[in-house]
C-alpha cells in the first residue's frame, strides 16, 4: 500500500496518523448549558431495518412531532448522507462500518449541541450497531428495531431496488445478497409489516415519555 492510499484508509477507518499531536477544546458552553436552553435533554434515536422497512418514514413522522412540540431535532436519513458525506463509500463490509462511523460521530456532535439526531438506517451488522452505541454513549442512544419481514419489503419496494437486487445488477443489497443481523434487544421494537405507521409512531411517544421522562408537554 503506497502512502497516499495508507492515508486513505487511515480516515476511512478513523484512525489519524498523528494521535499525539491532537488536542480535546473544552468549550466555554456546555453540553448541559445547550440542553437548558433548548429545554431538552439530547439523546440519539438509532432506526435499523430492511430497505422499505419503514425506517425513513417513522423517523420523518417522529421529528414532526418533536418540532410540533418546539422540540430541537435533526434526521440524518441513510440516502442522504450516503449523497453527501459519505458520497466516497461503497456498501462493502468495511465502508459499511465506516458509513455507520461517520454517522455516529454526527449523531454525537448534535447531541453534544442539545439536538436531538434520529438516524435511519439499515445498519445491518450487531457490530457496527454496537459501535455506534459506544460512540454515541450508552445512556444517549435507543436503538429502534423496524422489523418488516423480506417477503413485505420485497413487496412494497418504493425504490426498485430489491427488483434489481433480485435480477443481479444490485451487489451487496441487504437481504438478497448480504445479511442483515437483527438486534437481540433493542429497545424498542415495531412491527410495521402488521402495524401502522401512526400505531408505530405512538409506542415511539409513549417509549420516550415514559421510559426517558421526555415530551409530557407535547
Amino acid at each position: 500500500m503506497d502512502g497516499k492510499s495508507n492515508l486513505i484508509h487511515q480516515n476511512r477507518t478513523g484512525h489519524s496518523s498523528n494521535p499525539q499531536h491532537l488536542f480535546k477544546h473544552i468549550s466555554k458552553v456546555s453540553r448541559a448549558d445547550r440542553e437548558q436552553l433548548n429545554n431538552n435533554k439530547a439523546f440519539t434515536i438509532w432506526l435499523t431495518g430492511l430497505s422499505a422497512s419503514g425506517k425513513s418514514t417513522i423517523a420523518n413522522e417522529v421529528e414532526a412531532w418533536m418540532f410540533s412540540g418546539q422540540i430541537h431535532t435533526y434526521v440524518l436519513d441513510g440516502d442522504n448522507t450516503r449523497s453527501g458525506i459519505n458520497k466516497d463509500l461503497s456498501f462493502s463490509d468495511v465502508d459499511r462500518a465506516e458509513n455507520i462511523r461517520r454517522v455516529a460521530e454526527i449523531c454525537k456532535l448534535f447531541n453534544d449541541a442539545g439536538v436531538i439526531a434520529i438516524a435511519a438506517l439499515i445498519s445491518p451488522f450487531a457490530k457496527d450497531r454496537l459501535m455506534a452505541r459506544n460512540i454515541i454513549g450508552n445512556d444517549d442512544f435507543i436503538e429502534l428495531f423496524i422489523d418488516c419481514s423480506l417477503h413485505e419489503c420485497i413487496n412494497r419496494d418504493p425504490k426498485g431496488l430489491y427488483k434489481l437486487a433480485l435480477e443481479g445488477q444490485i451487489n451487496n443489497f441487504t437481504g438478497i445478497n448480504s445479511p442483515y443481523e437483527p438486534p437481540q434487544a433493542p429497545d424498542l421494537h415495531l412491527h410495521t409489516d402488521f402495524n401502522s405507521v401512526d400505531e408505530c409512531v405512538h409506542l415511539v411517544k409513549n417509549y420516550l415519555i415514559n421510559k426517558m421522562k421526555f415530551a409530557e408537554n407535547i
